[in-house]
Order: structure tokens, then C-alpha cells, then sequence
């Protein structure tokens, strides 16, 4: 396994100044010890800046790993969201990476969680997400579902999808953290996704179960538990367990770094590269 940062986990350069644009950000990636970056922009945006990110990560002997686009099939038509998400894998092909996460639904806005819901929608998320890796499959990019946003988290609920498009060029990007969100135990969830796994990101949180609001950067789960970022190996995820899991299912491709936590993005990002990869050295 090797470790690739997501320009999501260096956002907080851009918002106070240290970097103007997505494409100064491989820079510090490659300056942290990454040899892999990830991209993280609208559609619109990959396939604008998909030639000057590639000179950038070229400059700093980086591999454009992955692309993450938003999405919503159930906001939008089906046809037309997937034709926008074209432009998506356009760019990966452009920057070659071969990978493209897409976001499926923020949900329906009422009862939008419940598995009643889910399962009258999952005919439509198939249908859109298996006209974009038909596309993505001739250009090379595998297309994956992450599981985040709580209407697509749960572990079933992605299997359910990818059951669904049943398409060999479809898989899931495996959060192994994000199943905290939904409440649900990240080693039963990433074993029983670890087979289906094209992609994965790490992270970490620090976990309070129940009570009131924190503070400063906690946020709340489905079930009323409070999560806030930790840089990898601080908070309580069993991450050498999960990789663990993953590397035994035959994953051994690339880890995106995914830091969200309060501390300063490059000492975040740096500090979780260099615990992780202890990690993955240490797996048997």
C-alpha cells in the first residue's frame, strides 16, 4: 500500500492564503513525503484545471491517484447528471488517474436516512452510476461509491448499490472511518466491503457517545454520538486492524490521507503520513 494525499485534507491553505489555487496545493503534498495526490473539485473544475494539476504534480514527482466530484441522482435527472459526471472521468483520463469517486445522492429531504427510502432509490442511483462507468470503462477509470453523506454509509447500503450496477468497472471507495458517521463498527463494515474495495481512505476521530455538543469541530453522527477529525492514530479507530483487514481481502493499492481534524493542515497531513505508514509497514 502506498499513501496519497487528498487536497480536501489541505483546504485550510486555501482558506487563509497560503496557497491560491487547487493547483499549488501538490507542492505541499510532495513536501510532506506523499507520492500520490488526490483530487477533490466539481466536475467542472477537474476538467478545467485537469492539464495545469497535471503539470503541477508532474513538478513534484507526484501521481495523480484519484478524482472526488460531487453528484445527485436524485436531485437531478438521471441522464443529465450522468452526462455531467462525463466530465469527471474525462479528467481522470487527462491527468491519469485511475479512479473516480462520485458522489450518489445527498438523499431525499424528508426521512431521508431510513432504508425504506434507500431501497426505493437504489433502481435510480444504479442507473445513473452504471451509465458513467459504461462511459469510464472506455477510457480506462474505475468509477466507486464512498460510503459518506448518510444516506449511501452503511456498509449494506453500498454492497446494495454495487449489487445493483453490477458492472465489473464499479466498486467502492472504502472510508474507513466515515462508517463512524452512521454508527457503525468500522471492522465489521470495511470486512465485509474489503472484496469489493478499488480504492480507500484513511482517517481518524476522536469519538464522544452521546451528550451535548463539544465545541469547536466535533459534529454529530446519525445516532447523536459527537466525531471530530484526529490526525491518524490519535483518535480511537483500530486503524491497523482495518488496513489489516483490507490488505488480507488482497487490497495493496493506494491509502488517501484524509485529515480533517482542528491542528494546522500540514502538521495534520504530516503527522498522520508518517504514523500510517508505520502502520502499513508493520502489517504481517
Amino acid at each position: 500500500m502506498r499513501l496519497t494525499l487528498s487536497s480536501y485534507s489541505l483546504a485550510g491553505l486555501l482558506r487563509d492564503g497560503r496557497a491560491s489555487t487547487l493547483t499549488d496545493l501538490p507542492r505541499f503534498a510532495s513536501d510532506l513525503g506523499f507520492s500520490g495526490f488526490e483530487v477533490v473539485a466539481s466536475s467542472d473544475d477537474a476538467l478545467k484545471l485537469a492539464e495545469p494539476l497535471k503539470q503541477a504534480c508532474s513538478a513534484s514527482s507526484l501521481t495523480v491517484t484519484t478524482v472526488c466530484v460531487g453528484s445527485d441522482f436524485l436531485a437531478n435527472d438521471v441522464a443529465t447528471q450522468a452526462n455531467a459526471l462525463r466530465k469527471a472521468v474525462d479528467a481522470c483520463a487527462i491527468l491519469g488517474a485511475p479512479v473516480l469517486r462520485h458522489d450518489a445522492t445527498q438523499g431525499w429531504p424528508r426521512d431521508s436516512r431510513s432504508i425504506r427510502n434507500f431501497t426505493r432509490a437504489l433502481p435510480r442511483l444504479a442507473e445513473g452510476y452504471r451509465a458513467v462507468t459504461e462511459y469510464a470503462a472506455g477510457l480506462g477509470v474505475k468509477t466507486t461509491v464512498e460510503n459518506h453523506g448518510f444516506f449511501c454509509q452503511d456498509s449494506d447500503r453500498i454492497e446494495a448499490l454495487i449489487d445493483a450496477v453490477d458492472h465489473p468497472n464499479f466498486g467502492a471507495l472504502v472510508d474507513i472511518g466515515n462508517f463512524l458517521c452512521a454508527d457503525e463498527d468500522p471492522v465489521h463494515a470495511v470486512s465485509r466491503l474489503a472484496p469489493l474495495a478499488a480504492h480507500v481512505h484513511a482517517k481518524d476521530f476522536h469519538v464522544k457517545r452521546g451528550g451535548a455538543n463539544p465545541g469547536l469541530g466535533w459534529f454529530r453522527t446519525r445516532g447523536g454520538n459527537w466525531l471530530r477529525g484526529a490526525i491518524a492514530g490519535h483518535g480511537e479507530l483500530d486503524i491497523p486492524r482495518l488496513l489489516g483487514i483490507l490488505k488480507r481481502a488482497g487490497y495493496d493499492g493506494w491509502v488517501t490521507v484524509e485529515f480533517e481534524g482542528i491542528e494546522d493542515c500540514l502538521l495534520g497531513a504530516g503527522e498522520s503520513r508518517k504514523n500510517l505508514e508505520s502502520m502499513i509497514d508493520a502489517l504481517d
